[in-house]
């Protein structure tokens, strides 16, 4: 399978894709941020001395999704029509487990942008609370559903 990313003399390139037909596109992305019970306890009572843990890290994710182009070299900017995160306590883990969907109606996939959301989200939530747990992991972040465009869906397994 050839990389798009590269030409024939195997430089990075940004894809052409102004021959590919606008249609919609979805992505779904995960991630966990897994820590000590007593910093998930901290998170879920609100009592986090900047303020609501969550509800910051959600719009971090929003803006991550939508600075993706910023940030990862090759990727398209795009026209982002929905991004929404969700962000769970799951005390199992221990930590929070966050889940960014995202879509367009565009020539190209919004993959990066789902997995940006996740990643940015995850990072702020680390930020928050890191005077409380250094020791805090980000984990498995990865895609879990993308849909539209020529290659059609994926689901992960």
């Amino acid at each position: 399978m050839a990389l798009s990313h590269f030409d024939g003399k195997g430089d990075a390139h940004m894809v052409d894709v102004s021959e590919k037909a606008v249609t919609a596109r979805l992505a779904v992305a995960e991630g966990f941020v897994r820590m000590a019970p007593e910093t998930l306890a901290l998170i879920t009572s609100g009592e986090a001395k900047k303020g609501d843990v969550a509800g910051i890290a959600r719009l971090a994710g929003i803006m991550g999704a939508k600075k993706t182009s910023d940030l990862i070299p090759l990727c398209h900017p795009l026209p982002i029509t929905k991004v929404a995160l969700e962000i769970t306590p799951d005390e199992a883990l221990p930590g929070l487990r966050i889940e960014a969907t995202v879509k367009t109606s565009g020539q190209t996939g919004v993959e990066m942008e789902a997995l940006t959301a996740v990643s940015t989200a995850a990072l702020t939530v680390y930020d928050m609370v890191k005077a409380a747990d250094k020791a805090m992991e980000i984990t498995a972040i990865r895609l879990l559903l993308k849909d539209g465009g020529k290659s059609g869906r994926f689901e992960a397994q």
